[in-house]
């Protein structure tokens, strides 16, 4: 068995009276690629932001590569988020500098290396996405899709063990999602990287996912691989594997 790169231990987290999880436990196995599907609302993007520590639970645990993320001080948190790279729904660019001032921010950061070796991997990382043209544009200049290549490029510049990514293709139209599909398909076949993906696209999720996960109301109800969750006997499962829409 491999070990868990995350792991939720009856993880419970309310907002006011909302409970947004409930109970919910999970793992994911180190160098597997998983999604986190549900409904819009059903605490997916809750969940991932847990892992890096951005929101903490209000009981139960929820484990970075053994490590309970909640007992971790500031200190911890850094160097643990210097092991996990996120992509997040917007893609999150400082909009002052340029894309390849991006990819390079968090390298010059955390990373002893010369000003060569990073503006060399900062153009690396960005063709790597499809955007070795781009290096010295501004993020205004990038279209919807450009602008998560480049956040794609950030997230995986400090060599993460772990790789989150939150609505991926939202806002997306269906080519450029899958264009983006296809490089996460790239790392995974090149990398050891763990993937945890929020989406509620299901074409992207087959894709992507060696494992699914159905959050509804708070709670895991069914988990396992795309063709399993495809014949769940849970109507809403179904229903929702059945549906081709995207993000």
């Amino acid at each position: 068995m491999r070990p868990a790169a995350v792991e939720f231990r009856h993880v419970t987290k309310s907002f006011g009276s909302r409970r947004v999880l409930d109970d919910v436990s999970f793992r994911v196995d180190a160098g597997r690629s998983v999604c986190l599907l549900g409904r819009s609302g059903t605490g997916k993007s809750v969940a991932l932001k847990h892992v890096v520590g951005l929101i903490t639970p209000d009981s139960g645990n929820v484990l970075v590569e053994g490590e309970d993320v909640g007992q971790l001080g500031s200190r911890g948190r850094s160097r643990l988020r210097q092991r996990i790279g996120f992509l997040f729904q917007n893609a999150a660019l400082f909009d002052s500098i340029t894309v390849g001032g991006n990819v390079e921010f968090p390298m010059r950061r955390h990373m002893r290396r010369s000003d060569t070796e990073i503006r060399v991997r900062a153009r690396d990382l960005l063709a790597q996405v499809g955007l070795a043209d781009d290096y010295d544009k501004m993020p205004a200049e990038l279209s919807g899709g450009m602008r998560k290549r480049a956040g794609l490029a950030r997230a995986l510049a400090l060599e993460p063990a772990i790789l989150l990514a939150d609505e991926p293709g939202a806002g997306l139209d269906p080519i450029t999602a899958a264009e983006i599909d296809e490089l996460f398909g790239t790392l995974r076949r090149q990398s050891q990287t763990t993937l945890l993906v929020v989406t509620h696209n299901v074409p992207s999720a087959k894709t992507i996912g060696d494992e699914l996960i159905f959050l509804h109301d708070g709670h895991v109800i069914a988990q396992g691989p795309p063709g399993a969750l495809a014949e769940s006997d849970i109507p809403l499962v179904r229903r929702f594997m059945a549906s081709e829409g995207s993000g």
